[in-house]
């Protein structure tokens, strides 16, 4: 599996492939003056779906803030589901 984030201007892509498809896909806004990342939507295709793949997005746009020394905040529903069950995410967390 392979991570491809195409960011333009405050905002990005982050891709989840393997081989030959794209298995999913999550969409970000970042606000550099506030030192904040919103995730707006994941997306994992039909045929990836039941695997956890949404999760790994999720996971990549984490690590990706991190970097960065950004918040997040979830306003995807899915996203905000799978940080909210997630241990290691308070120091970067945001609610509303």
């Amino acid at each position: 599996m392979k991570y491809d984030n195409n960011k333009s201007g405050n905002g990005g892509v982050i891709t989840l492939n393997n081989e030959t498809d794209e298995v999913g896909r999550l969409t970000y806004t970042i606000f550099p003056e506030e030192n904040k990342m919103i995730i707006s939507f994941v997306l994992v295709h039909p045929k990836f779906e039941g695997r956890g793949m949404g999760k790994y997005l999720v996971e990549e746009a984490l690590k990706f803030a991190r970097e960065n020394n950004w918040k997040v905040y979830p306003h995807c529903s899915y996203a905000r589901s799978v940080m909210n069950r997630m241990n290691d995410v308070e120091d970067i967390l945001l609610q509303r």
